[in-house]
């Protein structure tokens, strides 16, 4: 199993831009990415997630920008607490609904 390696950003920003200032100087955004990596010790793979986020969010690529996908994580992680609030009071609603037709019928 591989080791998975903690980056700095501001490693990954070099890198990012190294890729984006050579490029012209490979036969393809791939090979740059892997002479890259190859420099910094980092997978091919990895880079290339790193240059595919920054191409997202500076609109060069179309997708989600890393704030709105922080953002919609938030809003989904909300939405799964809010409908599990409702089901607990849907069925304390209940319970207590049965709990005073009980006493009524006395």
């Amino acid at each position: 199993m591989s080791k998975t390696r903690q980056y700095s950003p501001e490693v990954r920003e070099r890198a990012v831009r190294m890729v984006f200032d050579h490029e012209a100087h490979h036969d393809s955004q791939w090979a740059a990415i892997r002479s890259i990596a190859a420099k910094i010790g980092c997978s091919a793979e990895t880079l290339r997630k790193w240059v595919r986020r920054a191409e997202r969010d500076a609109g060069r690529r179309p997708g989600l920008t890393t704030e709105e996908r922080e953002r919609l994580k938030e809003l989904e992680r909300e939405n799964r607490e809010l409908r599990r609030a409702n089901e607990i009071l849907r069925k304390a609603s209940a319970y207590f609904a049965q709990a005073e037709l009980g006493r009524r019928a006395r």
